[in-house]
């Protein structure tokens, strides 16, 4: 029973989105829809056969064992029936916010985490794009703080049909009206908002990291409000992978030898910011930095004119020259 409510709700949740973003897309996609919809879909179906022939519905089994048994908090607090259903619904919400933050500050965690990352477009698709390994991580961690919780059995169903929707929703491409967006905000995550966690910018990567609820990331000091470059001009996924896979690469991606960029713990390291009389100091010094000129051609007018001995890389032509840039990688890169 519990399976035929859950594929009743996402088929009905998926079918409504689908249509939405076909009426109203807020962007453009880089790539055909068929093309991304089979590999995104076919890893979304051997997720769902692996899952249940495995390990089947845990959670849910996870509440019944710590029901029966007497275990976890709300078994041992005497609480109304409402307050145990908002401990419960919180409280695994926002474990899955710490697990999402943790999947992007661990090396290990994030070569599995990058496959949802790596999606060239961002639609209700990209929101069932995860690595196998991810999902049963994240199934393990979920019957862990469902046991600790006592979680209520019911609930527990509840709450996955709820975060299923809720990643079908916010990855979807649909186009709000900025004062709804602002008003759902308040509560819940919008496509808008985590479509800032999409962008290739490492800053924006870091940040809004919620699934359904929106307050975790402004309590915990994630959230930003909109990208740098607006929804419809940024870059969607991992500027290490500017190609598509399919879906025998995406189940490899994380053993190959690259592991991307585990986007909050890179070395510890994070860009520097340089005033124009620091860059200039440092230009002067014995091993000059390479100086990427990163404008477009048309803001090279006047005292802002092109600076000598950098190299001409504008943003949209950037991919194209990470090659020859590959040479330059031992030394410091400064960017204008």
């Amino acid at each position: 029973m519990e399976i035929l409510i859950r594929l009743s709700a996402f088929v009905s949740v998926f079918s409504g989105m689908a249509v939405w973003e076909y009426l109203t897309p807020c962007r453009q996609l880089l790539r055909p829809r068929r093309e991304r919809w089979l590999t995104n879909l076919s890893l979304t179906a051997f997720n769902s056969i692996l899952v249940w022939v495995t390990v089947g519905s845990i959670a849910y089994a996870s509440a019944l064992f710590a029901a029966e048994h007497g275990v976890g908090l709300l078994h041992w607090v005497t609480l109304p029936s409402w307050a145990a259903v908002v401990v419960t619904l919180l409280g695994l919400d926002f474990a899955i916010y710490l697990q999402h933050v943790l999947f992007h500050a661990v090396p290990t965690l994030w070569r599995f985490h990058q496959v949802h990352h790596a999606d060239l477009d961002i639609d209700a698709t990209t929101g069932l794009r995860f690595h196998p390994i991810e999902i049963v991580l994240s199934l393990g961690l979920k019957m862990v703080v469902v046991v600790l919780l006592g979680a209520v059995p019911w609930v527990v169903v509840a709450f996955e049909i709820l975060l299923n929707a809720s990643s079908i929703f916010t990855h979807s491409n649909v186009a709000l009206e900025e004062r709804t967006d602002a008003w759902l905000r308040c509560f819940m995550v919008t496509p808008d908002m985590h479509r800032v966690h999409h962008s290739t910018r490492e800053e924006e990567t870091n940040s809004n990291f919620g699934f359904s609820f929106s307050w975790w990331d402004r309590l915990c000091g994630t959230y930003r409000d909109q990208p740098e470059l607006g929804h419809r001009r940024m870059d969607i996924g991992l500027s290490e992978y500017r190609s598509p896979f399919n879906l025998g690469q995406l189940l490899l991606l994380p053993f190959r030898g690259n592991p991307g960029r585990p986007a909050s713990s890179r070395s510890g390291r994070r860009p520097e910011k340089m005033s124009p009389g620091e860059l200039q100091t440092f230009l002067g010094q014995g091993k000059s930095p390479l100086v990427l000129d990163v404008r477009n051609p048309d803001e090279f007018i006047g005292e802002r004119g092109h600076i000598a001995d950098a190299v001409l890389c504008p943003l949209p032509e950037l991919d194209k020259m990470l090659d020859e840039l590959a040479a330059h990688r031992t030394h410091r890169i400064v960017t204008v």
